[in-house]
């Protein structure tokens, strides 16, 4: 015990893991957390600080910041109203329907528009005017499941889409630095979108709609819509250019990001934007910031620090890794990649785990890029919110308490793991990646 206590990486497991447990229990409020992390971090000196506050030079802040002050525009200007409107004439007919409507909307998104934090921002504000125009009010069990149906499609489902996703790119990234393996769109695609995205988004409507139960009212406004106003129009013009310039990203190589933090500085612009700074100051949710800024520090501080490499080094030499025993070595590896998720959240987890792949090649017998390629369905599944901050912003978008989020991860973790888990292994051994 007291060789532990003088271990180097004591102090930093200690702040790591008591931070998880806070915001695993939600005994404080989450930003208040990641203020807790920054503070004991830096007396205790377990990193550098530009590791320990590494959150807010991460361009996932940076898109929640944009996405923020673009939520305000496009509900202030009505072009979220107007879009509601067009859509809940059709979708709200029943609750499976518009439940669905949201899971397919925010899936479909993907193929076009690679940023889960710019997808959230651009469709939240969108789903709440329909919700609204469909006798949905905010604070309902049925409100929060469109919000977490928003959160969850933009963020599970898309891990089907090689660049749709951050944690996608990391692995890409890992792959091709260390191996020298670079990832297909299209092979990606066949090999994760039959299970973890048709059937998985099948899954999560069922679950929407059971956990979270509503009764939209199809609006009767049979008035045609007034025309765009000059604001409007303006707005729509900008955020096509942004949209555009989203998924020209690998032409142009300007991060989305940046793209976005340069139309919400355009949105606050005296005279030229569209809103001021008191509806700034309201609008943007600067307790979710700081509790975005504490999750991807906390995971640049584990990688860092080498508590992420030492859990990793530990779970190989435990979990059942058996080339006898393909199954369970699949499981084994999807757990795994669930265990690191605690610590390091989805963004990290690939880093981590795609260097100890060829380790995992050599005890499994499988192909090192199936070993690598099983890593997706477990940090796509987060069981807790706090693991995959698009869920993170979603929930705070809309204002959903943290125990619905937890009930729906736990629910569709649990689904996942239990009927897609094994359909996941039947569908790479059809394809002879096992």
């Amino acid at each position: 015990m007291s060789l532990w206590l003088t271990h180097p990486l004591f102090i930093p497991s200690l702040v790591v893991g008591i931070t998880i447990l806070l915001w695993a229990t939600s005994l404080l409020p989450e930003f208040i957390t990641a203020l807790l992390f920054f503070a004991v971090a830096m007396v205790a000196k377990i990193a550098p600080p530009d590791v320990i506050f590494g959150g807010f030079a991460s361009s996932a802040f940076w898109l929640v910041f944009s996405g923020f002050v673009l939520g305000i525009a496009i509900r202030k200007t009505g072009l979220a109203d107007r879009a509601a409107r067009a859509l809940s004439s059709r979708l709200t007919d029943s609750w499976p329907l518009m439940v669905a409507s949201v899971v397919l909307l925010s899936y479909a998104l993907a193929f076009v528009m690679p940023s889960n934090m710019g997808r959230i921002a651009l469709l939240m504000p969108i789903v709440a005017a329909m919700a609204k125009r469909a006798g949905i009010n905010d604070g309902t069990r049925a409100w929060y499941g469109l919000a977490l149906a928003v959160g969850f499609g933009t963020f599970q489902l898309s891990a089907t889409i090689l660049p749709a996703n951050v944690p996608n790119l990391v692995m890409s990234g890992a792959a091709e630095g260390s191996y020298g393996i670079h990832l297909n769109y299209l092979p990606y695609l066949l090999l994760h979108t039959p299970v973890l995205g048709w059937l998985k988004g099948a899954v999560l409507i069922v679950l929407i709609c059971w956990l979270f139960p509503g009764k939209p009212h199809a609006p009767r406004d049979l008035t045609p819509p007034e025309p765009m106003s000059r604001d409007e129009k303006r707005l729509a013009w900008m955020l096509a250019v942004v949209l555009f310039l989203w998924v020209s990203e690998s032409w142009h190589g300007i991060g989305p990001a940046w793209t976005g933090l340069a139309a919400a500085v355009i949105t606050l612009l005296p005279r030229v934007g569209f809103i001021n700074g008191d509806e700034f100051s309201t609008g943007v949710n600067i307790r979710t910031c700081i509790y975005v800024a504490g999750i991807l520090g906390l995971a640049i501080t584990v990688t860092q620090t080498g508590i992420g490499s030492a859990v990793g080094e530990a779970l190989l030499q435990v979990m059942p890794l058996d080339a006898e025993k393909p199954f369970t070595s699949f499981l084994a590896l999807t757990g795994i990649t669930t265990a690191l998720n605690f610590i390091m959240t989805a963004n990290g987890v690939p880093a981590l785990y795609t260097t100890l792949a060829q380790s995992f090649a050599d005890a499994t017998g499988f192909p090192l890029l199936s070993v690598i390629m099983i890593q997706v369905l477990g940090y796509s599944t987060p069981l807790l919110p706090y693991q995959a901050s698009p869920i993170v912003v979603a929930m705070a978008l809309g204002k959903v308490p943290a125990r619905a989020g937890m009930l729906l991860c736990i629910a569709l973790a649990a689904a996942t793991y239990l009927i897609l888990l094994p359909l996941d292994y039947a569908w790479f051994t059809v394809l002879g990646k096992l």
